[in-house]
């Protein structure tokens, strides 16, 4: 091996492990009281950003933090796909996952009409629409390629989702004692409107365990929705005229989203049927995810500027907040049918 592949493969190193380092400190962020509501991923992300601002871009880390940013992105949202029991949701959840479709076509379509509206980045409030409408961070990572989106744009769109899907969460807690709606209702209510899986659990748990446990069931068949909704994606962006005048936007296929989805079919039919596995084991892996992405959201954080998008993520943001009202308001109707 020469000594220019040697230090390669030495920066390489360095630069995953310097996310790696950040995520740690994200995690330790997170134990902060306050920060706790807010969860390492989007501690972590905040600190990657404010090291930015700060220090610069660690240019002789560079190779191993986009390593980072894009392959150890693809690897998270792969091991993601243990969390969805599909067996579960389609012997139990085929009217939550109805009116799941309704809501991420609802969030999608409209937040993308505010952004137009606001003159806003349409790029970046396609992806806070999909981040709200299907499963916040897991989501926007998974389309993000597909459509193109600046590392900027996607760090950006997590922070977003992460803050205010844990301000929802707070605030669905906080009224439910007040609300017309039994706990299982309750349940569904929080599944279908909330934007992490994170956030789902923080708002249902106080309402007991049935009303975690169809909160959970209404939010994985969101997830569930995640992969028909990135073959429509990649249809449209092919179909694009605007960004090609003949054959379409090339778009390579995502063959990550084929390990997501034999990663759920393992998880739903093999693991625990044939292969027993404890408690113990599933925590670690689920760690493991966590630990992964948010790594790989780190090194989207560096890469944000913000001289450069101070002024383009404002306006997202307002439509993404008026779409997640919206939507907590029409499935509130929603589980009363």
């Amino acid at each position: 091996m020469s000594q220019q592949e040697q230090t390669y493969e030495r920066r390489m190193i360095m630069g995953i492990g310097f996310t790696f380092i950040i995520a740690i400190f994200g995690y330790l962020l997170a134990m902060v009281p306050g920060f706790d509501r807010v969860g390492p991923l989007a501690c972590a992300i905040i600190l990657a950003i404010i090291y930015r601002q700060i220090f610069g871009y660690p240019e002789q880390f560079r190779r191993g933090i986009q390593f980072s940013a894009k392959y150890l992105l693809r690897a998270a949202i792969i091991l993601y796909g243990l969390k969805l029991n599909i067996g579960v949701i389609f012997e139990e959840g085929l009217g939550l996952l109805a009116k799941g479709a309704a809501g991420i076509i609802f969030s999608i379509l409209l937040t993308v009409y505010l952004a137009k509206k606001f003159k806003a980045s349409t790029q970046l409030s396609l992806l806070l629409g999909v981040g709200t409408g299907v499963c916040g961070a897991a989501a926007i990572a998974a389309v993000s390629p597909i459509v193109k989106a600046k590392e900027e744009d996607t760090a950006i769109g997590v922070g977003i989702i992460a803050l205010a899907g844990t301000i929802f969460s707070i605030i669905y807690a906080l009224i439910m004692p007040f609300l017309p709606l039994t706990e299982e209702q309750f349940g569904i209510w929080a599944g279908l409107s909330l934007h992490e899986l994170a956030h789902v659990a923080l708002a249902a748990a106080p309402a007991g365990e049935d009303a975690l446990a169809m909160a959970l069931l209404a939010k994985l068949g969101r997830v569930f929705l995640l992969v028909p909704l990135c073959f429509i994606l990649i249809y449209w962006m092919r179909s694009r005229k605007d960004i090609e005048e003949e054959g379409g936007a090339k778009v390579s296929f995502p063959w990550f989203l084929l390990g997501f989805i034999a990663m759920s079919l393992f998880g739903s039919f093999v693991l625990g049927d044939y292969i027993p596995v404890s408690d113990m084991v599933m925590n670690a892996v689920d760690f493991l995810t966590i630990f992964i992405l948010t790594s790989a959201m780190v090194g989207l954080g560096l890469n944000v500027s913000l001289k450069e998008v101070r002024n383009r993520a404002l306006k997202p943001l307002i439509a993404m907040l008026i779409t997640s009202i919206l939507l907590s308001v029409l499935m509130f109707f929603f589980v009363q049918i």
